[in-house]
């Protein structure tokens, strides 16, 4: 069962009275995308609710309505998206319309206006092939468009011209995802070590995680005036490492060509992080972790596979409707999956982190959500919803085979929660 956060007693119910009123009012003929098991498709379902946004038509989003429904104008160019798409629509009609927000009135739920198409950008390296990230697969299969960028564009300042940041599965600590024991030989590493040490030098850094640290810091600023910021896998935990060390030196040797700071212990500054605190790095080059923030197989996770599964907090849709947002899906259970940042320790997390998905009576959180001035960021555990162990070289996951995936439906989520309006605070 889903654990119910914040839902407020005495919800407005609406009085009979106004209940007829509403049932009478003309209301023009709408088009519903139902969210729930019944949908064929669940990720392309977002595509043409963006592709929508994109012709100029607002969306509703039907909060907690049958699994998080789209609501818009109909329109024939609409008809034929969804025809293309195989996407399950149903016509709405003023009374059918009216019976909705009355549910949606009565019930926790609500209704979000969606009223521009965000812009996209993931950070990503330029050479990066596409199926090595669950995002850009996403937003590829479901046909939402977006521009990749890297370092040389966010330290020019580029980032303002985005609505919504995905961050690939990067280390931004400067210790090359700390694959050095398993791949310092392999051609693939050998190359991406030089080409990281050359940008950094052109951009003029001494050292690539001096260089990584400013892309951070650029992303934080980013997030401050107002960006939203999405990350998976690697760089959720490396992020915030890198943050934190921003005052000394965390890299082996065999990184960066000179040793760590030997006081590095006492000069992190956990100030500096966006979600954690007070972790223990793993500064061994020849360990695959980056800290003790993820919980996974190094740092004594021991979840059998047929028992990993995490569960969505179900809040009230009225009062908390970004998290709502965030956790909208046809079932309140998600398969879990690893990476090399798996889950996240529940006693790392700042006070004022949202946690939006979690194994039950663990220390183990999946999905979380907080504040950076007047932007977010959101942090997801693991590296492929549907590929449980993805590993270097796996091969390409086949999204058509995994259209309803609850797992793919969270990161999608995000991609449409800067489009909705921002709501009058309740009081």
């Amino acid at each position: 069962m889903s654990t119910t956060r914040t839902l407020r007693r005495g919800a407005c119910l609406l009085s009979i009275v106004s209940l007829s009123l509403l049932l009478a009012a003309p209301v023009a003929a709408k088009l519903l995308i139902p969210m729930d098991p019944g949908q064929r498709d669940h990720l392309k379902a977002y595509g043409v609710a963006w592709w929508t946004l994109k012709q100029g038509v607002d969306v509703e989003w039907l909060l907690n309505y049958r699994g998080g429904s789209f609501l818009m104008d109909e329109f024939p160019a609409l008809e034929e998206r969804l025809a293309l798409t195989g996407v399950t629509w149903e016509s709405a009609g003023g009374a059918e319309t009216a019976a909705i927000y009355a549910t949606i009135e009565q019930e926790n739920m609500d209704r979000i206006l969606l009223e521009k198409a965000p812009k996209v950008a993931i950070y990503a390296p330029p050479d990066s092939p596409p199926w090595d990230d669950a995002v850009t697969m996403a937003l590829e299969y479901a046909e939402i468009e977006f521009e990749t960028i890297w370092d040389e564009e966010v330290l020019a300042g580029k980032l303002g011209d985005y609505d919504w940041l995905h961050l690939h599965h990067e280390d931004f600590s400067g210790q090359y995802g700390k694959f050095y024991a398993q791949y310092h030989g392999a051609e693939w590493y050998v190359r991406q070590q030089a080409e990281f040490e050359a940008l950094a030098h052109r951009l003029g850094y001494a050292k690539v995680s001096q260089e990584k640290l400013a892309v951070s810091l650029a992303i934080r600023a980013f997030m401050e005036n107002g960006g939203f910021m999405f990350a998976m896998c690697s760089a959720t935990d490396s992020y915030d490492v890198a943050l934190a060390a921003c005052g000394t030196d965390i890299c082996d040797a065999v990184f960066d060509g000179d040793g760590l700071d030997p006081a590095w212990r006492t000069k992190l500054d956990f100030g500096q992080c966006v979600a954690f605190t007070d972790f223990q790095l793993i500064t061994d080059p020849l360990v695959y972790e980056f800290s003790d923030i993820d919980l996974g197989p190094i740092t004594g996770r021991s979840v059998p596979e047929d028992q990993d599964w995490f569960s969505l907090f179900e809040f009230s849709a009225k009062w908390d409707p970004v998290p709502t947002m965030l956790t909208q899906n046809h079932t309140a259970w998600v398969r879990g999956f690893m990476g090399q940042t798996t889950a996240f320790r529940r006693d790392r997390l700042k006070a004022h982190v949202l946690v939006l998905g979690e194994i039950e009576g663990s220390n183990e959180v999946r999905y979380i959500h907080g504040n950076v001035g007047k932007g977010t960021f959101t942090f997801y555990g693991g590296h492929d919803p549907e590929d449980y162990r993805h590993m270097v070289g796996d091969p390409e996951t086949q999204l058509s085979l995994h259209r309803n995936s609850p797992g793919y439906r969270l990161i999608l989520n995000n991609v449409l929660f800067p489009a909705a309006k921002k709501k009058k605070q309740k009081t």
